[in-house]
C-alpha cells in the first residue's frame, strides 16, 4: 500500500491466467513464515523490500483446499518503485480503481476487504 492504494500485478503466465490481475506475493517455502515469504516474495517479483502489516480478509481456499492464500497489507521501504519483473503490467490502484482490472477468482474477495484501508 502507498499513498491509499494498492499494488496490482498483471499475470504473464501461464496462458490461461495470463493478463488477469493478482496482489504481489507467493508460496511460502519450508522453514519460512507468511511474512518472510512475503518480503522474499516481493523482492523476487518486484525487486523492492517490504515492511509487513496487518492481515486483509479472511483465508480464501485455492487449488480445490490444497492451499490458503492470505493477504497483508505492506509498504514500500525507502521511497523504492516495483520493477515489473515477472508481471505484464503493473498498476497502482485507488478506492475507486479496484473494479477497473480483472482481479483472478481468488484475490477478488479481497478487493472489498481493501475499501476500508484506502482513503
Amino acid at each position: 500500500m502507498e499513498n491509499g492504494r494498492v499494488l496490482a500485478c498483471a499475470r504473464a503466465d501461464p496462458p490461461e491466467v495470463a493478463g488477469r490481475w493478482e496482489f504481489p506475493g507467493g508460496k511460502v517455502e519450508p522453514g519460512e513464515t507468511e511474512i518472510e515469504a512475503l518480503v522474499r516474495e516481493c523482492d523476487e517479483e518486484l525487486a523492492v523490500q517490504v515492511e509487513v502489516g496487518v492481515r486483509v480478509g479472511a483465508d480464501v481456499p485455492l487449488a480445490h483446499g490444497r492451499a490458503i492464500l492470505k493477504v497483508y497489507l505492506a509498504k514500500l521501504v525507502d521511497g523504492q518503485q516495483p520493477q515489473r519483473l515477472e508481471h505484464a503490467e503493473l498498476r497502482w490502484l485507488g478506492p475507486d480503481e479496484l473494479y477497473s482490472v480483472d482481479w483472478l477468482p481468488a484475490d477478488a474477495p479481497i478487493v472489498a476487504a481493501l475499501r476500508g484501508y484506502l482513503a
